[in-house]
């Protein structure tokens, strides 16, 4: 495997690919999670693995620092569904 990522930039946009496919892979859930507010729990497999994933390509202080996992949550899992239908929003 190739050297872990130790550029913040890079480390961002890492995790906001896989996260992007993650949604693109789980349309229906996403969509769902999001109206029930559930999101996370109906996705935990799949975040449990790209989370796993990132991690793994990822140098351990950079994903200390830099919270770019949550970032990329917030950014594609949760603002790109706001035009879903949602309780909280």
């Amino acid at each position: 495997m190739s050297e872990r990522i130790v550029d913040p930039e890079r480390a961002v946009r890492l995790a906001r690919a896989i996260l992007s496919d993650v949604v693109f892979y789980n349309p229906e859930a996403v969509r769902l999670g999001i109206e029930h507010d559930d999101v996370f729990e109906r996705l935990e497999p799949e975040l449990t693995e790209a989370h796993d994933y990132f991690e793994s390509r990822v140098d351990e202080g950079v994903v200390q620092k830099t919270n770019a996992w949550g970032r990329a949550l917030v950014d594609v899992l949760v603002y790109r569904s706001g035009h879903v239908h949602s309780r909280i929003w």
